[in-house]
């Protein structure tokens, strides 16, 4: 009987099978957008009418669910708001993380390439802060950061009480720290990436290099280095999202905007307008303006990818 059920599931499946083989001996290249389409429609259910909504938004002074037409009055009352300009301040400074994060995931990387006593150990714990939440993260290096935290009180130990600060309850300090705590979960990934990319080198070249007399600087420098530059562009752009659009777990979870606005950004500021406010229609016109910036991004980002791909082929 098994058997029978088998002969009428193939049977069955003969049809799409013959369709498929068909399709792809024509070699048409509209074949692999017709595999995708069914995912691409989902998720222009899912995401395309909020989105087109929050356009829309933009637009209106909303009084509820609807309002009237105001044109570009909510972007003119944005633009006029100290606060908006503050949040963006605030999103550039986190821009001071990235060269940091990405030196210190090309360093730590190299090292671990260097093949040190337990490197495969070391690998799996620099990524370990990568795959914890982001919640779990802020709320631990909340407690580690406080003022009488675990941080503080080793320096009091080691007898530097000078530095024994309030590094999230001032606003002198705040942001840093939180900068801080981002990049200590980020770079993980980075390193990881990183080492992908260096297991991959040939190493025959990296031999002969030395063979020819170059030092391990001038390896790195005229060839290691050289090589990596399709994932460091990938990495830096990745970066560059994460500090302008993908930061609001950390500020809410940490500071929630404080003391005061020392840590708002654009996010936090989207969410306070939605939750403290009655004018949606303006948080609409911030979330478009942080939407095109991130899309700009993006769009860099695959330009990036799709000439490190012709490289390759080349």
């Amino acid at each position: 009987m098994q058997g029978h059920g088998n002969v009428h599931a193939a049977s069955a499946l003969c049809p799409f099978l013959e369709i498929t083989t068909l399709m792809i001996r024509t070699k048409n290249p509209l074949i692999p957008y017709l595999f995708v389409a069914p995912l691409v429609v989902l998720l222009l259910f899912i995401f395309g009418y909020p989105l087109v909504q929050i356009f829309g938004f933009s637009f209106r002074r909303i009084r509820g669910i609807d309002g009237p037409w105001v044109g570009l009055e909510n972007y003119q009352l944005i633009l006029n708001q100290p606060l908006f300009r503050e949040s963006v301040q605030h999103n550039l400074q986190l821009l001071i993380a990235v060269p940091i994060i990405i030196i210190l995931s090309i360093v730590v990387a190299v090292i671990l390439y260097d093949r040190v006593p337990g490197w495969r150990i070391y690998r799996t714990i620099v990524f370990i802060p990568y795959i914890l939440a982001v919640p779990i993260v802020a709320v631990v290096l909340k407690k580690f950061f406080q003022f009488d935290g675990p941080f503080n009180e080793s320096l009091r130990v080691l007898g530097l009480d000078l530095f024994a600060l309030d590094w999230l309850g001032s606003p002198n300090f705040a942001l840093w720290t939180i900068m801080s705590v981002v990049i200590w979960r980020e770079v993980g990934f980075g390193i990881v990436l990183m080492l992908a990319r260096l297991l991959s080198l040939d190493e025959e070249m990296l031999e002969a290099a030395q063979l020819d007399g170059a030092t391990w600087w001038q390896r790195l420098w005229y060839i290691i280095l050289p090589q990596m530059a399709g994932v460091i562009e990938f990495y830096f752009v990745v970066s560059f999202i994460t500090m302008i659009a993908a930061v609001f777990s950390y500020i809410f979870m940490i500071s929630k905007g404080g003391p005061g606005t020392s840590t708002m950004v654009l996010e936090m500021y989207i969410f306070n307008f939605l939750t403290r406010s009655s004018l949606p229609g303006v948080a609409s016109a911030v979330s478009v303006m942080l939407f095109l910036v991130t899309m700009v991004l993006i769009l860099l980002l695959f330009w990036l990818r799709r000439g490190e791909h012709e490289q390759e082929l080349a």
